[in-house]
């Protein structure tokens, strides 16, 4: 393994005077609305450019009709078109020609029309345009700065996959991972960025996480699917230089559009399935003794659409269900084995593997009405209902689980409004969804440690997690297109959201005792439990939380080869909860006290305490984004293009509310004076004589000492954290094998900032951070030191950043029906690093301040290639694949593996073992001579088994000790290993 120690922390640079260089090279395009596409062009009559020609496109599947007049230079643009085929009619001076013309979610395709002689079509083909065309073309748009990958139907119906999530294709974009931990929990993550910093838009409405994380609402440690995959007609991914209009992310935006029913009545019905046997062992569950875990997984679904009244109205409703038993395998701490165990943990602990269920429900539905050529509404709504056993596996025993409930529903009424050269687009939106998970049995928790109450070996009994989070409320947002200005297409917009974010947070509702193996496993030695604090609530927090967004984009066809993207934007959150919040009374009094102000710490403690008056929202979120694309031939097959941008993200309201939940519901620690842990009960707050009433969590709780709980505060000048985007790049479409062949190659600097961490605020007697003697050490942090009668003064503030330079290779071979083959190649080269080890919940307590960490290798592979590939074959055949090798992923640990104890410090090392797999497929249709299509498919996934490793042993060793010899080890797997699954399927 490569081993990489931490580095001295640069001087932070301004970005200004960058930003105010490259205002010719930025953001995203600026035509259609963000799941629209857009036709734009000219029309040509006899060679000449046709003013007020008429062109009118008709959704050939269910009628939908939008009409644009030509200007005096015959420009013409149709914004806001669902994605589909559309028939295109050109009505110039009384001579009237039509094309068929396909486009993809939020695409701008430009096709020049003609009557009476040539049109030229994208790409430069020339087409003679006197009879409609059979079949419809599909323009690549070249001429864009934004860095995005299209993802049709055909792969997400074809491309194997374990799972129907319909994200999990989102890593053939350069620059994207689809994530899968060892619990199976997924998410997308773009760059150095975490998760959070995402956003889906799913008909234009962003689906942003506000409360915990994972970006998108329900994916914060979840199986489950965000929306059901059938009900997905195609997505794109834009890493970089999106639109103004895209909102409340730092990293990547995946546009999805929704199905619509069509005039035809369509259905389709799915089942697939995999279980034990038909999965290879885990390296794990090869161990001797060891048994492989009873595992199933199994999907199904039914969807169907079709006319209300033709032409007009619509319908279309989906079913997706999945029914999962997932293998865990237990692996005990500190190098125990099962024998070692109590009895009572022995029986749970097995045969070292256990099978955790989940079970998830998702509906959807739509309703499309169109009432004439200016008129169009859409009602949407989606239901999501899932429940699963959580947190068994490692250390934890089954009676340590926590049951998890994950329940979510939106809501979308959609009007446009179109007429000629404007395009109007509201949304009125309603959105309740809430992550809930709670112990699955309430009851005392018991950890059974080697030694230090913190060297777990095991835990069973009760968990600690009990929480209840989520957000619900409304909002408006409006999008207006404008394209009567020559050579212009204008775009503002405004959101209003009022949202009500509610956490319930009672961790260590159960009691958590440890016990040392060596001493007694009746008498704990160490207890951690959670209680009210009186007259300040019971762990709860509501914010009703106002936001607010505008925005401003052009585009400027400056002339037939460059087009500049000029856009801004402005948003604004009131968070009610942290803007009004008035610290407490004591501990305002023990902050004041001596040695409570920080000293020599840069710290001033006043700008933590709240007076319910001295707090105002971040009002200084502009967000400039400009972009270029220089069409060398003016043919849209040789395309420079390049982007600089601001994107403003949002702080989680998690990390917010902890100042309030943490003032109301306290979590204490009492230490029990035995032979091996001694304590003084005079002179130790938090040392007790073991009594065995402390085993009743009443007792407990009522026992407590107000003053001795952690204490979290929050900065009041807190900030929105943001990133800043620069690119350059050149896309290329030539021929090769007798089609056409795109390719795009991109740099990328991406700079993060004001991302929130977790500080320690406590000091020793002496004002300093780490004990004197010896010289020069770094550890222990001060818990429990200098600020009394409280146990932890916890801060919150704006510290964690992050850099990457990447590189980004494409080379696509789109799939059509001419030549019933496709192939994508995605390539991503990243240098990347982050100022801290943190890798989760932001807590950042090992250094006096985040800068002193210095700069570790962010979270991502060095290298990494996606490559897919669908190809019909003979007999009705489909085979498809997808093959996804990756470097190791950088790792952060605490080395205590040296002199003395006092110099811990953290380092990060990356292991030896990259990431591999290659997942293929086959699928038959059969005609059953009526209108009811059989398909049968087999998927097998990570055909060569090969081991990709979520978890590695990280303790390298105690001071003073020799090197652990399992440092570095593989200690948990993620799924899958080679698996075969079987699918069946009905269409009619």
């Amino acid at each position: 393994m490569k081993q990489i120690a931490r580095t001295s922390t640069p001087t932070r640079k301004l970005l200004s005077c960058a930003l105010a260089s490259c205002l010719l090279l930025g953001a995203a395009p600026v035509f259609a609305q963000s799941t629209g596409a857009t036709i734009r062009g000219q029309v040509m009559a006899d060679s000449a450019p046709a003013a007020q020609a008429q062109v009118t496109a008709t959704n050939i599947a269910t009628g939908l009709t939008r009409s644009v007049q030509s200007t005096a230079n015959g420009g013409y643009s149709l914004a806001g078109l669902p994605p589909g085929t559309y028939k295109v009619d050109v009505n110039a001076g009384g001579k009237t020609t039509t094309q068929n013309i396909t486009v993809a979610v939020g695409q701008t395709a430009t096709v020049n029309l003609g009557v009476g002689g040539v049109a030229e079509t994208a790409g430069g083909a020339a087409t003679t345009l006197d009879a409609v065309q059979v079949t419809a073309e599909a323009p690549v748009e070249t001429k864009t700065s934004e860095i995005a990958t299209y993802v049709t139907p055909k792969q997400i119906q074809a491309l194997p996959q374990g799972t129907r999530n319909f994200l999990a294709f989102a890593d053939t974009a350069p620059g994207v991972q689809f994530l899968s931990d060892a619990s199976g929990n997924t998410r997308v993550r773009s760059g150095a960025q975490s998760a959070n910093a995402v956003n889906v838009f799913i008909d234009g409405v962003g689906q942003k996480n506000y409360v915990t994380t994972g970006g998108v609402s329900g994916q914060d440690t979840s199986r489950g699917n965000p929306f059901p995959q059938s009900a997905i007609g195609e997505y794109k991914v834009i890493t970089q230089n999106y639109k103004a209009e895209y909102d409340q992310l730092s990293s990547a935006a995946i546009v999805a559009a929704t199905r619509s029913g069509t005039n035809e009545f369509e259905g389709s019905f799915f089942w697939d399935r995999t279980s034990t046997d038909w999965r290879s062992r885990s390296v794990f569950e090869e161990r001797e003794g060891a048994t492989k875990a009873v595992s199933k997984e199994e999907q199904y679904g039914v969807s169907f659409g079709g006319p209300i009244l033709k032409d007009v109205a619509h319908f279309f409703v989906a079913y997706e269900a999945k029914e999962y038993l997932s293998p865990r395998t237990f692996n005990l701490g500190r190098g125990y084995a099962a024998s070692d165990l109590p009895a009572d943990m022995q029986a749970e602990y097995g045969t070292g593997t256990y099978s955790s269920p989940f079970k998830e429900d998702l509906y959807f539905g739509k309703i499309d009405w169109a009432v004439g050529q200016n008129h169009y509404f859409e009602l949407t709504a989606k239901y999501r209902d899932e429940s699963e056993t959580i947190q068994v596996q490692d250390q934890r025993l089954p009676s340590a689980a926590t049951l998890n409930t994950n329940e979510e529903t939106r809501v979308d009424l959609r009007y446009q409004f179109s007429s000629y050269n404007w395009l109007n687009d509201a949304h009125i939106t309603y959105e309740d969804a809430f992550w809930s998970p709670k112990p699955a049995n309430f009851a005392n928790g018991y950890f059974l440690s080697d030694g230090n109450w913190w060297d777990t070996i095991a835990r069973s009994g009760g968990s600690d997690n009990y929480q209840n989070k989520g957000q619900k409320g409304w909002s408006l947002q409006d999008d207006l297109t404008f394209n009567g200005w020559e050579g212009h297409t204008v775009k503002m917009g405004v959101k209003y959201k009022q949202v009500d974010l509610q956490t319930l947070e009672q961790n260590a509702y159960n009691p958590q005792f440890y016990y040392d193996i060596h001493e007694s496993l009746t008498n704990p030695t160490h207890v951690e439990f959670g209680a009210p604090v009186a007259g300040f609530g019971n762990g709860t927090v509501d914010s009703k939380n106002k936001q607010f967004g505008i925005y401003i984009q052009d585009d400027w066809v400056v002339n037939e080869h460059l087009t500049l993207n000029v856009g801004v934007r402005w948003d604004y959150e009131k968070t009610p909860s942290y803007e009004d919040y008035v610290t407490p009374a004591a501990v305002v009094s023990a902050l004041q006290a001596s040695n409570a102000n920080l000293p020599g710490s840069g710290i001033d403690i006043n700008d933590y305490i709240s007076t319910g008056g001295n707090r105002k929202a971040d009002k200084n979120n502009w967000a400039p984004r400009v972009g270029f694309s220089y069409d060398l031939f003016a043919d849209e097959r040789h395309v420079i293009f390049g982007g600089a941008g601001r994107s403003y993200d949002r702080n989680l309201f998690d990390y917010l509310q902890n100042e309030v939940s943490k003032a109301s519901w306290g979590k204490y620690v009492y230490n029990f004076n035995t032979a091996l842990h001694p304590c003084n009960t005079a002179t130790d707050a938090t040392c007790r004589e073991w009594d065995p009433r402390y085993l009743d969590p009443e007792f407990l709780r009522a026992s407590s000492v107000a003053g001795s709980r952690e204490v979290f505060l929050n900065n009041n000048g807190l900030e929105v954290p943001y990133s800043d985007q620069f690119s350059l790049g050149m896309r290329n479409t030539f021929e090769m094998l007798g089609n056409d062949w795109n390719t795009e190659v991109a740099y990328s600097y991406i700079r993060s900032h004001d991302g929130i961490a977790f500080v320690l605020g406590n000091r020793l007697a002496d004002g300093s951070f780490f004990p004197s003697t010896p010289a020069g050490a770094t550890d222990p942090p001060p818990w429990g030191a200098g600020f009394a009668p409280f146990s932890n003064l916890i801060l919150a503030q704006n510290a964690l950043e992050t850099k990457s330079k990447s590189v980004y290779v494409k080379l696509e071979k789109p799939y059509t029906e001419a030549s019933r083959w496709g192939v994508t190649l995605a390539y991503t080269y990243t240098d990347s690093e982050q100022n801290s080890p943190i890798d989760g919940w932001p807590g950042a307590f090992n250094a006096e301040n985040v800068r002193d960490y210095g700069w570790f290798p962010g979270k991502v592979p060095e290298n990494r290639v996606v490559l897919t590939g669908i190809w019909d074959g003979p007999w009705g055949l489909t085979f498809s694949g997808k093959g996804t090798w990756a470097d190791a992923t950088p790792r952060y640990y605490q080395n205590c593996n040296v002199s003395a104890w006092a110099f811990c410090h953290f380092e990060s090392y990356t292991p030896d073992e990259d990431f591999k797999q290659i997942d293929l497929a086959v699928e038959k249709v059969w005609d059953t001579g009526s209108d009811i299509r059989l398909r049968v498919r087999g998927d097998v996934l990570n055909v060569f088994n090969w081991a990709n490793y979520s978890g590695y042993e990280d303790w390298r060793g105690g001071a003073g000790e020799p090197q652990n010899p399992a440092w570095g080890r593989p200690n948990a797997i993620s799924l899958p290993t080679r698996t075969f699954k079987l699918s069946f399927g009905l269409d009619w």
